[in-house]
Formats: structure tokens, sequence, C-alpha cells
């Protein structure tokens, strides 16, 4: 207790101590001739000798600003600005105590003699309701930069060396170029392969549904949205990037990507094709496609961490306005993937009454062909009525083919059973899907109706051939010898109406009544057919091996919902029961079994956002719900497909029951460029769901289910990081610390244990640049992990991770461009058999001629030849170590070019400082 009186002492001491720098700056902001206020006029204090915006703040209704800041005995400029006046400015030697400014005036910039409009310089910054908006050409990055490279000049943006984005603390889960989608949903591949020369503004907001931009209500998403704007003088013209490479051990690179914007029209083109392990498109400027490093990141981006893929993608993205209110966007993607993969692996499993430890060893090649299509159409059929259909098409067909063996004996090496198989199937799958969002907004503010239709059909047909044989060592067991070829078709159908009425009873406060029809459908047919010698075809039908499964579930769930804003907090409250008919069916053995359910389920979430200021805001949720266990869980009917493991359904059991809750809290301080945040979180799950088995004298298992109640896991943590910039030094550290902790319970032969799990994770890094010519980005994590056992035969497993990373990247002599990413692993929880550690080094130089159009480059993966792929996965019943095929060192070398044409004249211009 004593420990904590202090700690919220020094808390308290701490806070007083800043609140002493903390100083208030307040105004009005007038039309000089209306003498009318100005709503949502941009205020702000930037340095004298560079610009640097201090802090800012948009003004209400009544013209009125406030800003809270700390002191700052540096001179300062005071600048507003509005759309269609003339700027304001006034020169202060300092922030240093507290000003109400009274009225600001400002004169409208059109001159009434000669309708002259003035130009004036934007604001760095603006706030447009709750929109964040940065005015691109106030920050400074190089000519060849991409948008990654801008964000990272933006006050309270960062971009960790991963890649992920936050801004003040929130991580960004979408991008749009212009309003729209570019290429995938998050649009994340924008950031590597747009140039910064053509972003206008960077847009940021609160990420939201489309059912909630459509009717125009408040996000519930903890995380925000960028969009990017292009430069009107940049929106007419194409540029892209082609690049082809080829190295040692016959690997190779090429991608290529084109963008052609005519205005409201963009289409985008793009192809990749590598056997490199990047089965997406990621085209850094160092390292192109090559994986492990910063790059390993874009559509579908892989390392490919079991075995070496060959991968091919063409991608075509089209957006445009087809008329004044119509607008339409569309996408078309092809893969083709093939991976080869040999796998050896141990496992230890425990068990009361005796381990068992298994061997297995396989080597398998997978191909995977897929198409995509998307298309987007909003329609503005009135200024009140919205309509937003979004289809989907794919097609996706498989082949693998593989050859296996394991050995299992006990912890006597007395042999208990041995099993070969060599199996190959192929595999379509047809997918459509469909979302119909309506939208009808009333002459009364945020009275709203919105209904949003949701279909999604899929069809997957398998063709599957197996030759196996598994021999028993003890009981007298026979051996299991199959030569058999197994048909599945199934089939699954969900359609959903979400029909919602919104009424507002005050200017803060609004009612939402409601109801959710969901209707969900599955059919699962599979047969096996034993070989027949005589006829030498697959025609002896082997009922045991097959079933007709259908499964319907029929919801009908009527919902209510209340939402109050006020200028700092909103709070949601939703409320609703899901009265379900469930039905499963399934014919096995000429046994027909039908199991029929019906519920009353509840489902609740209430949430609630503070913002104390533009940037330091609060936010918590929780979230009660249900879940129903499969048809496979509940229908008691046997599985023989694995000799070694037979599984059979349990008709008892229970829904899910789920509680969950989050708390966020985020700072940032745009005076000193330093921010943090901090989580909690937790779910508690009655009636979960868990497999049990029960091994015999021969090592076989029966699997089935059951419900456990009581388990639950937690999680907290928090974030600090600071940017200093000083003339041509830009510096960025911070620092990290996750933990969690869970209770789980759980079944080892038929003997209930429990399991409490710890981990704690803390991390540091850092990013420093120099101008033009230098980047460099350390960073370390920790990762230590412990789980202690009770009523199991161990007591407790520990292990520790270190990774220590570094990005470094110079642009010097000019033209050259040198880069390195250079990362060490240790981990304890990996077999004797291998080296507990290993570094990765990939190293870049480049070279560009025609005014670094053209790029010369060598790259050598896995420089010390060290790589490795050896895993060791620790459960409640086992540990199991594992080796893959693994990318080794090779040496590449590449051309790229970049394409570039624009309208504009404008040509080598550098962002304003």
């Amino acid at each position: 207790m004593f420990k904590l009186y202090s700690f919220l002492l020094a808390f308290i001491l701490g806070y007083s101590v800043s609140a002493q720098n903390d100083i208030v700056i307040k105004g009005t902001v007038i039309d000089i001739n209306t003498q009318l206020p100005l709503e949502l006029a941009t205020v702000y204090f930037s340095t004298a000798k560079d610009s640097t915006v201090i802090d800012y703040a948009t003004t209400d209704k009544n013209g009125f600003f406030i800003i809270n800041t700390k002191k700052y005995d540096k001179p300062v400029f005071l600048k507003i600005n509005y759309m269609g006046y003339q700027p304001y400015y006034e020169e202060e030697k300092g922030l240093l105590t507290s000003k109400d400014y009274g009225k600001l005036y400002l004169l409208e910039n059109v001159n009434a003699l000669d309708n002259v409009i003035i130009k004036t310089e934007a604001a760095p910054i603006t706030m447009k309701k709750d929109t964040l908006e940065f005015n691109a050409s106030s920050y400074k990055v190089r000519p060849d930069s991409n948008v990654e490279t801008l964000l990272k000049q933006l006050p309270g943006v960062e971009v960790d060396n991963a890649g992920k984005v936050t801004v003040n603390g929130k991580q960004v889960t979408q991008f749009l170029v212009n309003g729209k989608p570019f290429f995938d949903k998050d649009g994340a591949i924008a950031l590597k392969n747009l140039p910064a020369e053509i972003i206008k503004k960077v847009q940021v907001s609160d990420f939201k549904t489309k059912k909630e931009e459509l009717s125009k209500q408040e996000s519930t998403s903890d995380n925000s949205s960028i969009n990017l704007t292009i430069d009107e003088k940049k929106n007419k013209g194409f540029f892209g990037k082609i690049l082809g490479g080829y190295g040692s051990d016959d690997r190779y690179e090429s991608s290529l990507i084109m963008n052609f914007f005519n205005n409201k029209q963009k289409i985008s083109v793009l192809a990749s094709s590598n056997n490199i392990n990047s089965s997406g498109f990621a085209m850094d400027d160092v390292f192109d496609n090559m994986g492990g490093g910063r790059n390993s990141r874009g559509i579908g981006a892989s390392e490919g961490g079991r075995g070496i893929t060959q991968s091919s993608l063409v991608g075509f993205n089209y957006s445009d306005e087809w008329a004044k209110d119509l607008e339409a966007s569309a996408s078309y993607n092809f893969s083709n993937s093939i991976n080869k993969n040999a796998s050896k692996s141990d496992q230890t499993s425990f068990l009361p009454t005796g381990n068992i430890v298994t061997g297995s060893e396989s080597n398998s090649r997978n191909e995977n062909t897929g198409n995509t299509v998307n298309l987007d159409l909003e329609y503005k059929v009135s200024p009140s009525i919205y309509i937003f259909v979004s289809p989907k098409l794919g097609q996706t067909r498989s082949n693998n083919n593989s050859d296996s063996s394991s050995f299992s004996e006990d912890e006597n090496g007395v042999s208990l059973n041995e099993s070969n198989s060599k199996s190959y199937s192929e595999t379509e799958n047809n997918s459509f899907s469909n979302t119909i969002n309506f939208n009808k907004n009333f002459e009364k503010k945020k009275r709203n109706l919105n209904f949003v239709f949701m279909n999604n059909n899929t069809s997957n047909d398998s063709d599957a051939f197996n030759l196996s044989k598994t021999i028993f060592y003890k009981d007298n067991k026979p051996d299991d010898e199959r030569n058999q070829n197994t048909k599945k078709n199934t089939v699954n159908d969900s359609y959903s109406l979400d029909l919602e009425y919104t009424e507002p009873i005050t200017d803060s406060l609004r009612v939402r009544f409601g109801t959710n029809l969901d209707f969900v459908s599955a059919v699962n047919d599979e047969k096996t057919f034993n070989f027949d010698a005589d006829t030498e075809s697959y025609s002896n039908l082997n009922s045991a091996l097959s079933n007709y499964i259908t499964s319907k579930q029929n919801t009908f769930s009527p919902k209510v919902g209340i939402t109050w804003q006020k200028s700092k907090f909103t709070v949601n409250m939703n409320s609703r029961t899901a009265i379900v008919d469930y039905d499963n069916h399934s014919l096995y053995l000429d046994k027909v079994t039908d199991l029929n359910r019906k519920y009353a389920l509840p489902y609740a979430d209430f949430q609630i956002r503070y913002k104390f200021s533009k940037s330091k805001n609060l936010s918590f949720k929780f979230d009660h719900s249900n879940s129903l266990p499969t048809s496979i869980q509940l229908l008691p009917v046997l599985n023989l497909s694995n000799p070694l493991n037979t599984i059979i359904g349990n008709p008892d059991l229970n829904p899910i029951e789920k509680n969950s809750i989050n708390f966020n809290f985020r700072n940032f301080d745009f005076r000193t460029r330093s921010g943090y945040s901090m989580f909690v979180r937790a779910d508690f799950y009655n009636n979960d769901v868990v497999s049990t088995s029960v091994y015999d004298d021969s090592g076989k298992r029966t699997t089935t289910y059951t419900n456990i109640s009581g388990t639950y896991s937690t999680s907290v943590g928090g974030n600090w990081n600071q940017s200093i910039k000083k003339e041509a030094h830009v510096l960025r550290y911070g620092l990290g610390l996750n933990g969690t902790y869970a209770f789980d319970k759980g079944y080892t032969n038929a003997v209930l244990y429990n399991a409490k799990s710890t981990a704690i994770t803390p991390k540091v890094y850092l990013s420093y640049e120099y101008g033009e010519l230098l980047t460099i980005a350390p960073s370390y994590s920790l990762s230590y992990n412990e789980t202690k056992y009770e009523n199991s035969s161990r007591d407790a497993t520990s292990n520790v991770i270190h990774n220590i990373n570094l990005q470094a990247t110079t642009y010097w002599p000019e033209n050259l461009v040198f880069g390195n990413d250079f990362g060490y692993t240790y981990n304890s929880n990996i077999s004797s058999d291998f080296k507990k550690y290993f570094f990765l080094w990939n190293t870049s130089l480049s070279y560009g001629l025609l005014d670094k159009k053209l790029f010369v480059k060598v790259k050598v993966y896995d420089l010390l030849n060290q790589n490795q792929s050896a895993t060791r996965t620790i459960s409640s019943t086992s540990i199991r170590d594992e080796e893959n095929t693994v990318l080794k060192r090779y040496v590449m070398f590449s051309l790229s070019y970049k394409i570039g044409n624009f309208a504009s004249t404008q040509k080598g211009s550098k962002r304003k400082g």
C-alpha cells in the first residue's frame, strides 16, 4: 500500500510541475466588415526560425479559439488562416504567459476594384470538423521521395520500422487516394509507390465504416484513416516504375507499376513475379521485392516462413466519376504461387500415463491460382439519398502434392505406431459477395434511415487421392492401409439485412431502433471411394469415410441504441437479442442424426470516448457477445479421416459467452513533438469450446469437444515517442511495453489441468535523419514468456527472445544509395539441435543515372548465410520442434526505371521549408 501511495504522490508532484509550464492562449476571430464570427478558422503558432508548427486550434461557431500549450521562450508567429480571407500575422518574442488576444479581425482577399485575387500562404495544418488536414507543400522531403517519407515529416505522425503508421497515437488502418481505395482495401501499397511530389493534402480522420460514413454517424473505431488528395496540377499525366533483376541460384524478380491520372479518372496497373518469397507487391526504393527487410509489406506480402515460394501477380485498379452523382471504382487481381517445402519435426506429447514422442518428415508442393474482381458504385440519388453497392467475385484453384511419414514411441523407447502416406488434391473455390448500403437523411438534422444488405456465397469442390499405411505395434490392433479417392463439395450461403432508424431527441441525444435478419446455411457432401484392383478404378464407396452434413441458422435480432454526444465526449450504447433457430443434420452409415436448437442470446456494448483536447483523448468499451458451436463440434458423428485421430462431436455443447473490455488513452504534445498512449484489454469466457483427446496404448487418439468456463486473457501496455528537429538533423525515438496474463484450462487424457501464462515485451527504437544524406533506424525488443501449470505432468516453462534490428541508408556521394538491414535474433526456445541465435543481414548498393530515373543495383540477401527456420512451439499438452526449408544467401543484380510525365510545367520543385 505504501508503494501505491508513493507512486500516486510522485505522479501528482510530476503533474503539478508540468502544469506550471502550461499556458492558455485564447481569442475570437471576426470578419472586419460584417463583424460576424468566423467558424473553423485555423489559428496556429509557428517558430520564427523555420516555420515549424508549435500548436494549433480551430475556432468554434462563435469564432472563439483556445490553445492549451506549454511555454516557449523563442520568437514565434501567431498566424490565422481562413479560406477566402487574407492571413493574419503577429510576431511574439515567445510564449511565456497566458494571453487573451480578444478580437482578431480578418479581411476578405478579393479586391473590389479590379477583382484581383490575392494569393496567400496555405496553413500547414487545418481542422475541418473532425478531419485534421496537412498541407503537403509545407513539409520538405527529397524530390524523389514517396508518400511514406512525407508522412514521417508531419507532426504527430509516426512510421515505425515495421511500416505501421500512427497519428497522435492512433493506428492508421486505411489509406485512400482522393477518397477511393488504392488496390487493396487498406491502401497501404500507396505509401511505397506514390511519389510525394503529387500530393497536395494529407487528411486524417477517424476510421468509419461505410454505414457510418453515409449516415454521418460518429466513428466507433479506435483507428484512423488517411486520405491523400492529388495536386490538381499533377492530376493529369502518368508515372510509374519498372524493375527487373536476376541473381545467383536462378533467383529473379520483376515488377511494374503504372498510374494514369486524368482528373477524376485514375487507372493503375501493377505486375510482379519472383522466386524470393515475396508473395505480394512491395516495391521498396532500396531493397525492391527482397523480403526480410524494411519492405516486407504490401498486397499480401509475406516472407514465406515455410519453404520457398515462386509467385506472380497482376493487378488493375480503376476509379472515375461516371456522372455528376455516380462514382465508380473497380479492381482486378490475378495471382499464382508455388511453394515447395521440406519439413522435419519432433513432438513430445505430455500425458498423465507417460509421454509420447513423435518424429515426422514431409515434402510438399502447393500451387494456388486466384482471380478476384471488386466493384464499388456510389450513387447520390438526391441530396439526402445515397446508395452504395460493392460486389466481389473470386475464384481460386489449387493443387497440393505431399509425401509424409511419422514414427511414435513412448518415453521408454517402445514403438507405438508408424505411418507413411502420399497425397494429391485439386481444389476449386468460387465465391460471390455483395454489399448494398441504402441511406436516407431527413430534413431534421441527424434523423436517418439506413439499411445494409449483405450476401456471401461460396462453393468449394475438392478431389483428393490418398495412399497411406499406418502400422500399430501394440494391442494387436490391425494395420490401417488406404488407397482412396475423396470427393468433397461444400456450399456456404449467408444473407443478412441490417435495418436501422435514428431519431434525434435533442441536439446531443439520438435513439436508434432496428433489427438484424441473418440466414446462414452450409452443405458438406463428402464421399470416399476405395481402389478396386479388379476394375483398376476408385469405385467402392467407403461408407465409414463418407458423410452428408447440413447446417442452418436463422436469426432475428431486434435492437435499440442510444448516442449521447457533447463537445467533449460521445457515449454509445447498443443492445440486441438474437433469436436463433439452429438446425444441424447428418446422414452417416445410413443413419440420420438431427439436432434442432433454439436460442435467445443477448448482445450488448457500451462505449465512451472523451476528448480532453484536440490530441488528448480516452476511450472505453465493454462488449458482451455469444457464439454457437459449429456443426462438426455438435454432431455425434465419427470422423475417421485420420488413422491416428478419431473425432466425434458433442451434442450437449452450450453457446460460448464472451465479455470484453478495452481502454485506451492517447496524448500528443505538438510543442515538444512527444506523445504517449496506454491501453488495457481483457476477454473473459464462459462455456468456451475446447477439444479433449484420450490416447490408447498404441498412441491413437479419440477426440471430442467440451465446454470450459472461467478462462480469461488480459493485456496492458503503453508507448512513448518524441521527435526532435534541428536544422538538417531529425531524431525520433520511443519506447514501448506490453504485458499479457492469461488463465486457461484444458484436458490431457481426460484429466483437467489449468495454465497461467505471463508475457512481457519491452521495446526501444529510434531513427535519425541527416538532411538528404543519411537515415539510420536501430531498434531492440525483448519477449519473455512463462507458463505455470497445475494438475499437469509439467510444472512450468519459460523462454526469452531478443531481437535487434538496424536499418541504415546513405545517399552520398550523389546518385549513390547504400542500404543495409541487419537483424539479430536469439530464441532460448529452440531445440539444442539448432543454433539459438542467427543474424540476417541484407545489403543493397545502387547508382542513379539519367537524373535518378534509372538505378543500377546489386543486392545480397542473408549476407552471412545464417538464415534458418527452426521453431519450437510449446502448448499446454506438448512441445514441438520443427525445421522447414528456408531461403538462403543469394546475390541479385537489377535495373529499375522511374517513369513520369505530368501536365504541370513545374519541374524539380522541392517542398517549402
